[in-house]
């Protein structure tokens, strides 16, 4: 592991996705990395998770051949992929983006063919460990790391280690429920998720608007009950920006869940950093001022005084940096 770790060599890093998979190159460290090349794909093929298996060995062996290396040079492989899934033994366990990937023994998989040490962690663990090292969480001990895209999901680097719990479900913070009622999100009404993610803005926004058009009132971002099923998070942001006052107000309940959940972590973890990705990384004047509001009421001054909330800032390269961080661990 050690060697793995102080070589500044070639690294490999694979991104699963349930749309599409991303197959990066890269080189580097622990301190640092440099991201040579990659390419990405369809998931979904008609030869199911086999196709896309197979189409990973394609796409590494075309990369290294691009760029004259050899796959023995490589210091590691590296997996970030949805959960559930087992990190310890190397298995993917029916992640419900990914259908047909059930009990995917995806580390012997890969070190059959490639004869590399290869690990494996989900997405979110996966964020959590680039940010902290590469990007906003750099220097750190202690750093939560937020989705808040899709879905709502957490990474926990924890007095310098990354905690994934028992049998990798710590972290999963988008089940929380923060009401008995409201958008339902990783299968519970009122749950983080459900309140603090770009589909639950989404929906947020649906119910809001529904009940405008209904009442005969015009909606911005949304012209007819037809139409309801195309709103999105960025839709409603960029009408939010333009002072629309419902999306405004949609922005704000969801920033007022959003500060909840933040003091719930303050407390329980007392993090240097909670750094927030993807809808907050881009939307932070929208969300964080009520989210800021309600987090200094709720949460413990000690704690929340040593922790700043802070954006991502590895952008929408932060998958690539992601899987490659994986391959160092």
């Amino acid at each position: 592991m050690e060697d793995i770790l102080l070589k500044n060599d070639t690294i490999l890093g694979i991104d699963i996705g349930g749309t599409k998979c991303a197959i990066i190159l890269g080189k580097g460290t622990v301190e640092s990395i440099d991201i040579i090349d990659r390419v990405s794909f369809p998931t979904v093929n008609e030869k199911g998770c086999e196709g896309t298996i197979d189409r990973i060995f394609l796409e590494i062996e075309n990369l290294l051949r691009a760029h004259d290396i050899n796959v023995s040079d490589a210091a590691g492989i590296g997996i970030s992929c949805g959960g559930p899934l087992d990190s310890k033994n190397g298995i993917i366990m029916s992640p419900p983006n990914l259908p047909g990937w059930d009990n995917i023994k995806i580390i012997d998989v890969i070190e059959r063919r490639f004869n590399v040490k290869t690990n494996l962690q989900n997405d979110a663990n996966a964020c959590a460990l680039a940010e902290w090292r590469y990007g906003a969480g750099r220097g750190l001990k202690n750093v939560v790391f937020l989705t808040f895209g899709t879905g709502m999901g957490a990474g926990l680097i924890l007095d310098g280690k990354l905690y994934s719990g028992t049998n990798d479900m710590a972290g999963e913070v988008g089940h929380v429920r923060l009401e008995n009622n409201g958008p339902v999100g990783y299968g519970k009404a009122g749950s983080f998720e459900g309140f603090c993610s770009g589909g639950g803005i989404a929906m947020l926004a649906k119910i809001r608007a529904l009940e405008k058009l209904q009442m005969g009132e015009k909606v911005s971002f949304c012209g007819s009950i037809d139409e309801l099923d195309c709103i999105n998070a960025k839709i409603v942001a960029d009408a939010a920006h333009k002072g629309d006052a419902l999306a405004i107000e949609i922005y704000k309940e969801s920033g007022n869940y959003l500060g909840r959940g933040l003091a719930v972590l303050v407390d329980i973890l007392n993090p240097e950093a909670i750094i927030i990705g993807s809808v907050f990384a881009r939307s932070k004047d929208l969300l964080w001022p009520y989210a800021k509001k309600v987090m200094e009421n709720e949460s413990l001054s000690y704690s929340r005084n040593v922790c700043k909330v802070i954006p991502a800032t590895l952008g929408e390269k932060i998958g690539d940096y992601a899987a490659l961080a994986v391959a160092l661990i």
